[in-house]
């Protein structure tokens, strides 16, 4: 997912290059949107982990 955000932020810095804002501001905000995904589902992956390994008797990596 974090590929698609880097992606989608390269069109949106060609198409401002190029000229074209509204296509660039798209981009950008899908970017945005896609980082902020990543970001949430990243967090909640450490959480669930850090309980899974709490819950087996270890302590947190």
């Amino acid at each position: 997912m974090l590929s698609w955000a880097l992606t989608f932020f390269v069109i949106a810095i060609i198409a401002a290059i190029f000229g074209f804002g509204g296509i660039a501001a798209s981009a950008a905000g899908i970017a945005q949107f896609l980082f902020f995904i990543f970001v949430v589902l990243f967090v909640v992956s450490l959480v669930v982990h850090a309980a899974r390994q709490a819950a087996n008797g270890k302590p947190p990596v």
